[in-house]
């Protein structure tokens, strides 16, 4: 495709000045209702202190939430404040007053996680723990901090300078020197492309940011064209790393922050240039990107977990849905539809405040949509086949399976070539457990000592007592699509400790349930320990491990072990409440193993 750094540059008219257009009257009665109970109930909460202490335990106990916590309450609490006051209660204006002053205040908007610019040569956390206030460097939500004050500048200008005009002047001072001065002086930033080039959802989810902040400031036509151009170079270099297929190995939550922030770039530029960009909607590859989430719906909420995904995440129901009209795809609307939920779930994580204001813009076509409709289009297809992701998706009967090849060295990776789900009438049986709360280990060299991200933890076996090792390297070879599942050889996942020769696995989805036939031949006699992750607790009975809905036949000789793993990390219990059963079923030494796994219905 072409790229989008062309498009923009050869843009006659160049990008003017873009401004959210809000309209009270035309806020639904119940979003209403929701901006002014929340704006009333965070009110009530004191304002948080940004403590240095808290940033420096990233460093000393590995806590990300000490300053997550404190810096996302700050910006939650301005973003309903001047919600409530653009529907104009004005009795919220000194809170707004207040959020502006104490986040311009701070020494750095860039969290404690991300404290260091990830490029060869740079520091390390340790060597420096805290920030230096004037060096700035640009993550998520620095960028997305640049975002909420501009759209509130947008939002209550006049207001603000009534109180005084010096409001307005600092968000625009502090916008210019911590966001657009330091996108366009600096080309060391990781997520730019420049200096590394395994780009992930920074890239799209930063430029979103920094595109609302450039194209609602008053800098010249020139000084817009320029940076709206370099931009999008950022975005080709992150284009060029996603495959063709569209997927998203970071999992079907993180299309919020990667094809879902693709989503706004792009509105932003065919808007910002009258439409001189929307040949966009036109390519193969940025119409993939934008239906994922379609094709990773599994159903009753639930979505393709394989990495750091939640089984049952958040994704924008308006995202979705104007992805699904951008694309004139009706099925992907209809789940954009479905997908719709209340204004707060785009600001209880990491503050989408443009979103919501984009839900508020579009609340008039979201009443006349109607809920027949939607119910009228298939929500995914049968089958789902990403041949560069190498995720395949089977439906038959009341079963989906869905299995992966790819390699150990996806973004938020987990050591999981060749597993697979399992879902029964909509309700998971074989899982994936997904994703916990981030820490200073999920993104580090220990990130492989987190329970949930190894394959001993995954529907894999240990071959040798030896589990899959992480790097791009350990993939699946000779990788095959069949119309009812997936054929793959794993042996290279494993390491030369596993002495594995070969190992084949055909999955193969019926009517009647799921087989899953392994021939592993190895170069010396070993043991081989399946490992299957349960969701409902399994009781052996005979010959087999049965749950309320299916049944896992059991070969002779081997040996059963039933593990509960209670799940007490608060972002994995909102997914799997209660425990996951860990199932291993170890046959004694040989130097083949073939065995065929059969589950079937109750």
């Amino acid at each position: 495709m072409e790229s989008l750094e062309k498009r923009a540059a050869r843009c006659e008219g160049g990008f003017g000045p873009l401004h959210f257009r809000f309209d009270p009257a035309a806020v639904s009665s119940a979003h209403r209702a929701e901006i002014l109970r929340e704006a009333e109930r965070h009110t009530a909460l004191p304002w948080p202190m940004r403590r240095a202490t808290d940033f420096l335990a990233f460093v000393r106990s590995g806590s990300r939430k000490a300053d997550e916590d404190p810096y996302f309450l700050r910006r939650r609490k301005l973003c309903w404040a001047a919600l409530a006051c653009a529907l104009g209660e004005n009795r919220y204006l000194d809170e707004v007053v207040d959020g502006i002053w104490c986040i311009c205040e701070e020494s750095t908007w860039v969290i404690s996680a991300h404290n260091i610019n990830p490029i060869p040569g740079a520091p390390v956390p340790a060597e420096r723990p805290l920030p230096v206030p004037g060096d700035e460097y640009i993550d998520l939500f620095a960028a997305q901090t640049g975002m909420i004050l501009a759209l509130v500048r947008d939002l209550l200008g006049p207001e603000l300078d009534r109180v005084s005009p010096v409001l307005t002047d600092r968000i625009s001072q502090n916008i210019r020197t911590r966001i657009i001065q330091p996108f366009l002086n600096h080309d060391e930033f990781w997520w730019m492309g420049f200096r590394r080039k395994d780009l992930c959802n920074w890239t799209p989810w930063i430029v979103s940011n920094i595109l609302v902040c450039a194209l609602s400031d008053p800098m010249k036509s020139d000084d817009r064209l320029n940076l709206v151009v370099r931009a999008c170079g950022m975005l080709d270099r992150w284009l060029d790393v996603v495959p063709a297929d569209g997927g998203c190995d970071e999992g079907a939550g993180y299309w919020n922050m990667a094809g879902g922030a693709l989503l706004d770039c792009l509105e932003m530029l065919e808007e910002s240039a009258d439409g001189a960009m929307s040949s966009v909607w036109e390519e193969e590859k940025i119409r993939n990107i934008l239906s994922f989430p379609l094709r990773a719906e599994i159903g009753n909420g639930y979505f393709l977990n394989f990495a750091d995904c939640d089984a049952r995440p958040f994704l924008s129901g308006e995202r979705v849905e104007t992805a699904g009209r951008m694309t004139e795809n009706p099925a992907l609307e209809a789940l954009g539809r479905r997908l719709r939920g209340p204004l707060s779930a785009e600001l209880s994580d990491v503050p989408h405040f443009s979103r919501v204001l984009r839900a508020l813009m579009a609340d008039s076509a979201w009443r006349a949509g109607s809920a027949g409709e939607s119910a009228s289009v298939s929500a995914a297809p049968a089958d789902v086949w990403l041949p560069d992701l190498q995720v395949r998706v089977v439906r038959r009967g009341g079963w989906t399976l869905a299995a992966k090849g790819g390699h150990n060295g996806e973004s938020h990776n987990h050591n999981d070539v060749g597993s697979f789900m399992l879902y029964a009438d909509g309700e998971p049986e074989i899982v994936d457990a997904g994703n916990m709360t981030y820490t200073a280990k999920t993104f580090s060299e220990h990130r492989y000592e987190l329970w949930n991200t190894r394959s001993v933890y995954h529907n894999l076996p240990m071959i040798g007592g030896q589990e899959q090792l992480p790097g791009r390297e350990y993939a699946a070879r000779e990788v095959q699509c069949l119309e009812n599942g997936l054929s793959l050889e794993l042996s290279g996942a494993y390491g030369p400790e596993a002495g594995a020769a070969s190992f084949r696995r055909l999955l193969a989805l019926e009517e009647g349930g799921l087989r899953v036939s392994d021939r592993i031949v190895l170069a010396r006699p070993a043991q081989v320990s399946w490992v299957f992750l349960f969701r409902q607790e399994p009781h052996l009975s005979e010959s087999s491990l049965k749950t309320a809905k299916i049944r896992l036949e059991v070969p002779d000789g081997l040996e059963v072990r039933i593990e509960e793993i209670p799940i007490t990390d608060p972002r994995m219990a909102k997914n799997w409440p209660g425990s996951l059963w860990r199932v291993l079923l170890t046959a004694p030494p040989a130097l083949t193993q073939e065995t065929d796994w059969i589950f079937a219905s109750a």
